[in-house]
């Protein structure tokens, strides 16, 4: 099973800079993000305590969903 962080990575590298893309690019460069991690307590209280910017911890919660879906 996929961890987050690997769902996430197809975000990076985007032309265009997104929320989802910005997310993913930071979580790539974060040595201390939980990146073999499934579990959505985990992750979100990662987030919160070092959120990159403003909008992060929705996106990341719109994203899970996604994630949820596709796992």
């Amino acid at each position: 099973m996929r961890s987050f962080y690997q769902y996430m990575m197809r975000y990076r590298g985007a032309k265009k800079v997104t929320n989802e893309s910005r997310l993913a690019e930071w979580m790539f460069r974060d040595h201390d993000f939980p990146k073999h991690s499934e579990s959505y307590d985990e992750v979100s209280r990662y987030l919160e305590w070092n959120i990159p910017f403003k909008e992060a911890v929705q996106v990341f919660d719109h994203l899970w969903d996604d994630y949820q879906e596709v796992k």
